[in-house]
């Protein structure tokens, strides 16, 4: 079984995220945070599953979708970590560049 870690950013975006859907519905807010982390656990036992973007550029970050969301998150010895929960719809590499000195 594998580990992942949820990193200050990604937990503060599941949190905006599920304030976002509960605002309509609690309970499709809980489903999708439970289906987030089913995903953060299949991606800690199978860390190849993500792909890589072109345009984010260098950095060693893979991406996978849940649904309208871009799971990012990086591969370590032993574990994965999740920097970001990214509604498709925003400008990615743009709110990954102003969080790189978080990570």
């Amino acid at each position: 079984m594998g580990y992942f870690r949820v990193s200050n950013s990604a937990s503060q975006d599941l949190d905006d995220v599920w304030e976002y859907i509960a605002a309509a519905n609690i309970d499709a807010a809980d489903r999708l945070i439970e289906r987030f982390y089913e995903t953060f656990q299949q991606l800690s036992e199978f860390p190849n599953l993500g792909h890589k973007r072109r345009d984010i550029g260098e950095r060693p970050l893979l991406f996978c979708a849940v649904g309208s969301y871009e799971v990012v998150y990086r591969v370590f010895p032993g574990f994965v970590e999740i920097d970001a929960v990214l509604h498709g719809s925003r400008d990615v590499p743009e709110v990954l560049r102003e969080r790189e000195p978080e990570q």
